[in-house]
């Protein structure tokens, strides 16, 4: 397995010790991706929830080891770079080298939500290419992966809103369970890199006020989004 978590957790060990010592790991909206103040709800107050979970560095990305240009590098979602990246980690921490990977019937089911990077580029349409496309669509998080490694399985995105990456992990047992796939990846990814979702969510849902979920507590009155990305190697 492997994972990039918030709080600087850049590995399943980093999260493991942050739960051990009861680390907290929600933060501030960082400065880099949206101002909080510049959003209102129309009613004397902020409609922003301006605390979250947020993954360190989600702008890195060391294209040339994936074989992606430059021009296509900067139209990649975030989401699809730091997803690669974490997937080429689970294999290898699962010690299944690319050379036997290749041509191999290796399935990929990825649960994903979000495209907000889609959506940043869409507002400026003289930008919009056809690497905008290949770069910000959901179903490419799984179909990049299954290209870059040569996987011949099934590869498919999940989207069941806040059970995707357990639905994702469940399709992938059914297939490895048929004989479908010889070895399956179960995924989950999800980045909050533009406010506008956010903002609507305070609109629909219940944000907590002081980024802090509450769970079954009488005190409870919302949730705090988050971030995180995390790959499970399956077999038989």
């Amino acid at each position: 397995m492997a994972g990039r978590f918030p709080g600087g957790a850049n590995s399943v060990e980093d999260l493991w010790e942050r739960l051990r010592g009861g680390h907290d790991c929600i933060q501030p909206v960082p400065t880099e991706r949206w101002r909080v103040d510049g959003f209102a709800d129309g009613k004397g107050g902020s409609g922003l929830i301006d605390r979250g979970g947020f993954v360190d560095n989600v702008g890195g990305f060391d294209a040339s080891f994936f074989n992606v240009s430059p021009r296509e590098a900067r139209q990649l979602d975030p989401q699809q770079r730091i997803l690669l990246e974490v997937a080429v980690d689970a294999f290898g921490n699962a010690g299944i080298s690319n050379g036997v990977l290749a041509d191999a019937e290796v399935g990929v089911y990825v649960g994903v939500v979000n495209n907000d990077y889609l959506q940043l580029q869409l507002a400026d349409p003289d930008a919009v290419d056809i690497y905008s496309v290949v770069g910000g669509v959901n179903c490419m998080l799984a179909n990049r992966i299954s290209y870059h490694l040569d996987l011949r399985g099934p590869s498919m995105a999940v989207d069941t809103a806040c059970s995707s990456s357990l639905v994702a992990a469940h399709l992938a047992c059914q297939s490895l369970r048929s004989g479908e796939t010889e070895v399956a990846l179960a995924a989950g990814v999800n980045l909050i890199l533009s406010p506008f979702t956010t903002f609507a969510y305070t609109r629909a849902f219940p944000l907590a006020a002081d980024g802090r979920c509450k769970t079954f507590d009488a005190s409870a009155d919302g949730y705090v989004r988050g971030e995180g990305c995390a790959a499970v190697v399956l077999k038989r």
